[in-house]
C-alpha cells in the first residue's frame, strides 16, 4: 500500500492486519472468522507488534488530508491511535502487567456466552479453542514480565485475578453451557487450563517479592499521550490545575446543596456533605443480589425518563442487562461498569455489570461495597452506565459506517459522554429528590478528584497510600474502595482523568453548535455520539461540521482553564 492510495483503502488495508494480529479483541467486535483464538503473545510477537505499528503510522502520516470530512476524521484517528501505541512501546504493558494476558483470556472466554450470537455448539467449540491455547498464553505472562520494569502492586492486581482462573474456567465456564453433554467437554478440557492458572498464580507470588518496577509513568510520557493520543492542547501539569479548580467548584456546590437540604430536612441532617454523604450511604441495598434489583429498576426509570423527554434518539433493538460483575473483574474493579454490543454485529444489547464483591470478602468489605452504591447514588450511576449514558451511546454509535471508529476508541469521549448525560438528565428534572442531586454532584467531584490523583500519581507528587487518603478525605468513597481506586489508577495512566476532562469538552462543543444554529441539542447528542467515541478535536469536527482553519488537531479542544472551571 503506497501513500497515494485513498485513505478507505488503507483503512481497511490496516483493519485487516489489525483483526489479525488481534483475534481476540477481533471476535469481541463481532468480526467473522477468529473463533478459538487468543492470539500470539510471545515476546517475538510483541516486538514485532511494535514495529509494524511505526510502519503504519508512516503510510497514514504520508496520506494528504482526504477531502472528505469523515475520510480526514478517520486519517487522523488512526494517527492518533498509532502514535499511542507507538508511545506506549516505551512503557510496554507486557512487560509489567499480567493483566494484559489475564483480562485478555477471561473476557475472550466469557463473551462469547454474554452476547450469544451463535448456538451453543459453537460458542463450545470456540471455548475448547482457546482453553486449548490459554497455557501458551499464561506461559508468555510468565516469560514477558520483567521485575525490573513490573512494580508490587501491578503485580498483586494479577495475583488477584490469576487466582480466580481456576473456579471460572472449570466451574463457571461450564456453567454457562445449557448442554450438559456439551459442559461436560469444557469441564474436560478446563483442566490444563486450570493448572495453567494455578502455575500462573505461584508464579506471581513469588515474582510479587522480586518486582521492584515503578508503576508511575512520568510526566513527559504521560503529557504526550494527552497530546499526542487524545488531542488535547495540554499536558499533565494543566491537566492536573484544571482537577484542582474543578474541585474547589464542585465542593463549594456540594456545600451549597448540604445546607439546603438540612434547612429543609425535620430529620437533623447535617449541613456537612461529607457527614450527609456518609449519612445517606447508610441506606443502601441489603444484599449484592438486592443491588443488582434496584440497578435494574433504576436503569428502566431512566430510558424511560430520556425517551419522554426527548432528550436522544435510541437505536432500533436496543436492550442493557444488568447483571453482576464477572468473577474475575470482582478484585481490580470496586464500581460500576458496562460491556457494549459487539459493534460488528447487528446486536444492539449490551450489558451493565454491577459491581459485585470477590467470594473472599468480609461481610465488613460486602458492606463497604454496598454503602458505596447506595440508594441515593444509583440514580447517577444508572444514568451513566446505561440512558443515556455508555449503554445508550455505544448501541447508537453502532449504526455507524465507520468501522475504523468502531475499533479503536478513547474513554476521553465516551467516559466524558457519560459524566456529561448526567448533567443533562439533572437539568431535565431526573434528580427529583435533592439528595440524589447531592449524589449527583458528589459523583462529579469524585471525577475530578480523580484528575487530581491520576496526574500527582504519575508525576510523582502522591503515593498510593496519600492517594487513598486524599479520595475517603475528598470523595464519598469507602477506604476499601477507595483503594480498589486508587490501584486502578496506578495500573491505567490517563484514564483516570477522561471523565470530567472529556465531559467539559463536550459541553463546550454543544454550546458552540447551539450558537452557531446547527441544530437542537437532542440533535447535537444523536450527532456527536453517533461520530463513534473519538479523541475530543476530532468529536469537535465531526459535530460542526469541520476543523478550524489552519487549526492543528491539538488546538481543536484546547479549552482554557477558566472553561474547565465554569463549565461543570
Amino acid at each position: 500500500m503506497n501513500a497515494r492510495a485513498s485513505v478507505p483503502q488503507l483503512v481497511d488495508a490496516y483493519l485487516t492486519w489489525y483483526f489479525a494480529d488481534n483475534p481476540a479483541h477481533a471476535q469481541l467486535l463481532g468480526a467473522e472468522g477468529f473463533d478459538g483464538q487468543l492470539g500470539d503473545h510471545s515476546a517475538e510477537a510483541m516486538l514485532r507488534r511494535e514495529r509494524e505499528v511505526t510502519g503504519w503510522l508512516e503510510r497514514f502520516e504520508a496520506l494528504a488530508p482526504a477531502p472528505q470530512l469523515d475520510d480526514e476524521i478517520d486519517r487522523r484517528l488512526a494517527v492518533a491511535q498509532l502514535r499511542g501505541q507507538q508511545l506506549l512501546a516505551e512503557w510496554p504493558a507486557w512487560r509489567r502487567d499480567p493483566a494484559v494476558y489475564l483480562s485478555t483470556t477471561f473476557f475472550s472466554l466469557l463473551m462469547p456466552y454474554v452476547h450469544r450470537l451463535h448456538p451453543e455448539s459453537s460458542l463450545v467449540e470456540d471455548t475448547l479453542g482457546k482453553l486449548a491455547q490459554l497455557p501458551d498464553v499464561l506461559a508468555a505472562c510468565r516469560d514477558n514480565l520483567d521485575p525490573e520494569l513490573a512494580a508490587p502492586l501491578i503485580v498483586g492486581r494479577g495475583l488477584g485475578q490469576a487466582r480466580t482462573g481456576r473456579a471460572f474456567v472449570t466451574s463457571s465456564l461450564p456453567g454457562m453451557v445449557g448442554d450438559e453433554r456439551l459442559a461436560a467437554r469444557v469441564r474436560e478440557a478446563a483442566e490444563p487450563a486450570a493448572a495453567a492458572f494455578d502455575e500462573t498464580a505461584a508464579f506471581l507470588e513469588d515474582f510479587q517479592q522480586q518486582a521492584c518496577g515503578d508503576w508511575r509513568m512520568g510526566e513527559r510520557l504521560y503529557s504526550a499521550l494527552l497530546t499526542e493520543r487524545e488531542l488535547l492542547g495540554y499536558g499533565a501539569a494543566e491537566l492536573h490545575e484544571r482537577g484542582e479548580r474543578a474541585y474547589a467548584a464542585l465542593d463549594a456546590e456540594l456545600g451549597e446543596l448540604a445546607r439546603r437540604i438540612a434547612a429543609e430536612s425535620t430529620t437533623g441532617e447535617s449541613a456537612d456533605w461529607h457527614a450527609l454523604i456518609a449519612s445517606l450511604q447508610d441506606d443502601h441495598p441489603p444484599t449484592l443480589e438486592a443491588m443488582r434489583e434496584e440497578y435494574e429498576a433504576e436503569t428502566e426509570r431512566a430510558r424511560r425518563f430520556a425517551r419522554e423527554r426527548g432528550i436522544v434518539t435510541f437505536a432500533r433493538g436496543e436492550e442493557c442487562r444488568v447483571v453482576p460483575s464477572p468473577e474475575f473483574q470482582r478484585p481490580i474493579l470496586a464500581v460500576a461498569s458496562y460491556m457494549s454490543p459487539p459493534p460488528l454485529t447487528e446486536s444492539r444489547v449490551g450489558h451493565f455489570f454491577v459491581p459485585y464483591a470477590p467470594a473472599e470478602f468480609t461481610e465488613d468489605q460486602v458492606r463497604q461495597r454496598l454503602a458505596t452504591n447506595s440508594r441515593a447514588q444509583i440514580p447517577t450511576i444508572s444514568v451513566h452506565e446505561a440512558y443515556p449514558g455508555h449503554h445508550w451511546h455505544l448501541s447508537w454509535s453502532a449504526n455507524s459506517t465507520r468501522t475504523l471508529r468502531k475499533v479503536h476508541r478513547t474513554p476521553y469521549f465516551s467516559e466524558g459522554w457519560a459524566l456529561y448525560v448526567e448533567t443533562v438528565m439533572r437539568d431535565a428534572g431526573y434528580f427529583t429528590d435533592p439528595r440524589h442531586e447531592l449524589a449527583h454532584v458528589e459523583a462529579r467531584a469524585f471525577r475530578a478528584a480523580r484528575i487530581v490523583v491520576d496526574t500527582a500519581l504519575h508525576c510523582g507528587d502522591m503515593t498510593a497510600e496519600q492517594a487513598e487518603a486524599f479520595m475517603v478525605q475528598k470523595t464519598a468513597l469507602s477506604a476499601g474502595t477507595a483503594k480498589g481506586e486508587v490501584s486502578r489508577y496506578c495500573a491505567w495512566p490517563t484514564q483516570a482523568p477522561s471523565y470530567l476532562t472529556g465531559c467539559l469538552e463536550i459541553e463546550r462543543i454543544r454550546d458552540e453548535y447551539l450558537a452557531r444554529g446547527l441544530g437542537s441539542r437532542r440533535e447535537f447528542h444523536d450527532t456527536i455520539a453517533g461520530s463513534g467515541s473519538l479523541p475530543l478535536g476530532l468529536a469537535r469536527a465531526a459535530a460542526l461540521g469541520g476543523f478550524e482553519p489552519n487549526a492543528s488537531p491539538e488546538r481543536e479542544s484546547a479549552g482554557s482553564v477558566e472553561e474547565a472551571q465554569t463549565a461543570g
